[in-house]
């Protein structure tokens, strides 16, 4: 049984650069596959209300958001090491601002096909209308932004393989996720936004040779099963200059704060630079620890 499980889907473009991660760094993991749309009753029970993916799985630790997923399997796994320098800055820009870009092009371009349980599933994540009509009129303007954060790609490979030199580092893993969605999901526009970046398109070359690792697939019951058999890990310190105020026993509320901002309860376990964590009583599965990064996410007393 792999000690990491993924809760994710084929299409996720946040699961990809999870899944990237394992193969730069050669892990094993198991996949469990979950809806693209709620309701998740095999989901929720271990997050305690968070619907987004992906989720990673660490027997009774669970990890909610790309983000926090990346950077605890460099802490678990450092070698080979991938994020250096200003990598979480890369992220967090291709995260939000080129993210919001890839949205527009690809539902600007696809838009009117997709079903309507997903539009309103989607409506319910954001809180804001899924409007196809308002995406197709942002397209053309939105293009040729996405096209200028790809160039900032090809001019950062003009001296290396990979942004981050020799060897892929998390800003190639961040990059990759809007590449590899927009050519999955609009492909002829992928190529002509890529049209002429021969130094990009190589890069995805090597980027998609890395693979995923070694993946086993699991069925979300064994996933619980792994999760009420387990006891979570020991905690991490507890930065004593956190701006909350909050301190391990404290009960605690943690949300998004863009959207799916369904919200977490449970007692601190650990307030640091870049998580929290909190402990939730989940039933049948036993104590489970919810690890939520700190930046784009909001911590409050419960």
């Amino acid at each position: 049984m792999p000690d990491i499980i993924l809760h994710h889907y084929p299409a996720s473009p946040f699961s990809e650069k999870v899944r990237l991660m394992f193969g730069i760094k050669g892990l094993s993991w198991g996949s469990v596959v979950q809806p693209v749309i709620m309701p998740k009753p095999d989901l929720i029970p271990l997050t305690g209300g968070y619907r987004r993916i992906p989720v990673m799985q660490i027997g009774a630790d669970v990890y909610c958001d790309s983000q926090v997923i990346l950077a605890e399997l460099e802490r678990r796994y450092p070698s080979p090491s991938v994020v250096a320098g200003a990598d979480w800055a890369v992220n967090l820009w291709a995260d939000r601002i080129w993210f919001q870009a890839s949205v527009a092009v690809i539902f600007g371009e696809i838009g009117e096909s997709i079903p309507r349980e997903f539009a309103e599933d989607r409506e319910k994540l954001s809180g804001r209308p899924f409007d196809v009509a308002a995406m197709k009129a942002a397209a053309p303007f939105m293009k040729p932004q996405w096209r200028a954060y790809a160039a900032w790609l090809e001019d950062g490979l003009a001296k290396s393989e990979f942004l981050g030199g020799t060897k892929p580092s998390l800003a190639d893993v961040a990059a990759w996720m809007n590449i590899w969605w927009t050519g999955a999901a609009a492909p002829a526009v992928a190529d002509q936004l890529l049209a002429g970046f021969d130094r990009t398109l190589a890069w995805r070359d090597r980027l998609r040779a890395i693979g995923h690792g070694r993946r086993r697939d699991m069925t979300p019951a064994e996933a619980l099963a792994v999760a009420a058999g387990a006891s979570p890990a020991a905690a991490l310190d507890t930065d004593p200059n956190d701006p909350s105020g909050l301190k391990p026993g404290d009960a605690a509320v943690v949300q998004a704060d863009d959207y799916g901002r369904d919200p977490m309860a449970g007692t601190v376990v650990a307030v640091t630079r870049d998580r929290v964590t909190l402990a939730r009583d989940a039933g049948d599965l036993g104590t489970l620890h919810l690890h939520v990064p700190r930046v784009g996410y909001v911590l409050s007393r419960g």
